[in-house]
């Protein structure tokens, strides 16, 4: 059994849900090593969330972006946090709804994701920057 750290940095992205499977895979090549195991992936921050749902379809990205502004509004005159922007809070919420961790097995040196499935960083703030995710593997080597 074998375990491995590191942390990895996404580039900055527009306000929305984005693929970042590439991205990943790119800042992981010890996932090439592993027989079987996880990966699970942390997300270092309060607005912007971790998810897997479609990877074909670019409008699915665009329809949770949409879904989620209308299902979490800004300027809500019962938010009190807003220090940094209109953004600020719904950002936070959004964040909580859907999670700051993955974990995806890991299946002969690739992640078994499903043929339709992709990761997605949800950047909730109109400027996050950077994003650290903190990856962490588990399993089996070769």
């Amino acid at each position: 059994m074998s375990w491995q750290q590191k942390q990895i940095t996404l580039k900055p992205r527009s306000r929305g849900f984005h693929l970042i499977d590439d991205e990943i895979r790119a800042q992981l090549n010890e996932l090439a090593n592993y027989k079987v195991g996880l990966l699970h992936l942390f997300i270092q921050h309060t607005s912007a969330s971790l998810t897997i749902n479609e990877n074909a379809d670019p409008t699915v990205r665009m329809d949770m972006e949409s879904h989620f502004n209308e299902f979490v509004p800004e300027r809500q005159p019962y938010y009190r946090h807003d220090y940094e922007g209109d953004d600020d809070m719904p950002a936070h919420i959004k964040t909580s709804t859907l999670g700051c961790e993955l974990s995806i097995p890991i299946s002969n040196g690739y992640l078994a994701l499903g043929t339709w499935q992709g990761i997605y960083l949800g950047e909730h703030r109109d400027a996050g920057g950077a994003r650290r995710i903190i990856a962490t593997i588990q399993g089996e080597l070769f």
